[in-house]
């Protein structure tokens, strides 16, 4: 049985590892090695010893490196007081001057709570398998004006998405993270984590289903959302992006992971990656980036009240989805609207 304690636990934990892919990515190197207690170690195979070389290895060879993308997701974790043990599965996106890689592997963590904090002890890296394509990224920017721009990522400084959040956290009336020796605070800290990230799920199945309703209620009256397709208010967004889905796309599909929320009070900031798959015409299009949020909590709900994507990397080629075949006997096909599974699902 999960209880308070290990919920406060999960939430340190969870942005632990949230801290290393984002280190890595930016090129980092505060970043990744607060992921880190000075004494931990790492085998990754390539490299076995302190982590601390790990960290300057990684964060060097960063600064010069096209975009990657490390998503930590599928996070199992067991806590036993203040020592932890984790698994979970990791996609890091590469990026090289012919290839785009998807290399997919588990990270095999132990953890230990010192120092007020959550941080790794040891990390061994298991490879499981990889995808190797042909370099289709654009960079161009769109032929219109501001309405359709994104932020592109970058690496240390550069990056937009630091910025931002630097931006959200300052502007909130709690400027420091909420203590964890505070019990109580950790604890309203890890419960308003869970409702956040319910606020990244119905994003997702928002825009996937072009379900204007559910899109329209996670955002706040004041909002603005910046994702390129549609840039406005959360109100506007939500009319306009799933108009764009459902009359445009063949399938849409967002998947969320690597999620670091850092709660102050009643208001939030988060970097949370995303992969968001599309079929538009003909051609498959595979995007990946982050969402830098701000959130807030008004009557006793969590709300987004500020949302940018900034993307990464992307790659396009001729659709390969088949509905027949290997596929024809799965019968039960997501759609836009009501008609998808997932409504009469949660009805139930």
């Amino acid at each position: 049985m999960i209880g308070p304690d290990d919920l406060i636990a999960r939430h340190g934990i969870l942005n632990a590892l949230a801290n290393h892919s984002r280190g890595v990515d930016r090129a980092d190197a505060n970043l990744l090695g607060s992921a880190y207690h000075d004494d931990a170690t790492v085998d990754y195979g390539f490299y076995a010893g302190p982590a601390a070389t790990l960290v300057d290895i990684l964060a060097s060879a960063q600064k010069t490196a096209l975009p990657t993308l490390h998503r930590t997701s599928n996070c199992w974790i067991k806590v036993d007081g203040q020592r932890a043990t984790a698994e979970s599965y990791v996609i890091a996106y590469v990026e090289e001057a012919d290839l785009q890689r998807w290399v997919m592997g588990r990270y095999l963590d132990q953890l230990e709570y010192k120092n007020d904090e959550w941080r790794l002890t040891h990390r061994t890296y298991v490879l499981d398998g990889n995808v190797n394509r042909p370099n289709s990224a654009s960079r161009n920017d769109p032929p219109t004006g501001f309405e359709h721009f994104v932020p592109s990522g970058g690496k240390g400084a550069a990056d937009p998405g630091r910025a931002l959040l630097a931006l959200h956290a300052a502007s909130a009336r709690n400027t420091s993270m909420t203590p964890s020796e505070n019990r109580e605070a950790a604890l309203d800290a890890a419960l308003a984590r869970a409702e956040i990230h319910d606020l990244l799920m119905a994003y997702a199945r928002g825009v996937d289903r072009a379900d204007e309703a559910l899109l329209a209620s996670i955002f706040t009256e004041d909002s603005t959302v910046i994702s390129g397709v549609v840039n406005g208010s959360g109100k506007d967004f939500a009319q306009q992006i799933t108009a764009f889905v459902s009359q445009n796309l063949e399938m849409c599909f967002h998947s969320v992971a690597n999620e670091w929320i850092d709660v102050r009070g009643d208001e939030a900031v988060g970097e949370h990656y995303v992969i968001a798959q599309m079929v538009q015409s003909g051609t498959e299009v595979l995007t990946g980036g982050r969402y830098i949020d701000r959130y807030v909590k008004r009557d006793g709900k969590w709300l987004i009240q500020s949302r940018t994507f900034v993307a990464d990397w992307n790659h396009s080629h001729p659709s390969t989805m088949e509905r027949d075949g290997l596929y024809e006997a799965l019968t039960n096909r997501g759609c836009f609207g009501a008609a998808d599974p997932v409504y009469a699902h949660w009805a139930a």
